[in-house]
């Protein structure tokens, strides 16, 4: 990580509030759908202007998820909707002399309307969030 000191704030920062505007039209295309299938979703104003301020607590929206937990190593965002519930982490953990970045997601999956919902969506996932780091790195933002 080329800035150890990045608090989990900056870490999630420099990972999910420098989408490329494809994948913003993406996700506000897959956030109609999302809406239609009777998901909360956040607004287009939310993904194409992502704000991150200097001071977060829980309840407080970070991007275009509700923040749920926040301590000093550890940033929980997600939502909870009727068919599915998700939850996006950062994880900063230290090594020694090392810092390590650990992002994690999970749904927990209410019927099959979440389940028919993650079918369609997790390959899309699996590689947008990889995008999303590889870049991050690439830009030197972690």
């Amino acid at each position: 990580m080329r800035n150890p000191k990045a608090n989990v704030v900056d870490l999630f920062a420099a990972v999910f509030a420098h989408h490329p505007l494809w994948i913003k039209v993406v996700l506000i295309v897959r956030n109609r759908l999302a809406e239609l299938c009777g998901l909360e979703v956040p607004s287009a104003s939310d993904i194409l202007n992502p704000t991150i301020t200097d001071g977060y607590q829980v309840g407080d929206k970070i991007g275009p998820w509700p923040l749920f937990y926040l301590s000093d190593s550890e940033l929980v965002a997600g939502r909870d909707n009727g068919h599915l519930d998700f939850r996006l982490s950062v994880l900063r953990q230290e090594h020694g002399a090392d810092t390590r970045v650990v992002i994690s997601t999970i749904c927990n999956v209410h019927n099959r309307w979440g389940k028919v919902y993650l079918f369609f969506i997790v390959p899309f996932h699996r590689w947008g969030v990889r995008r999303l780091i590889a870049d991050a790195v690439a830009a030197g933002r972690l």
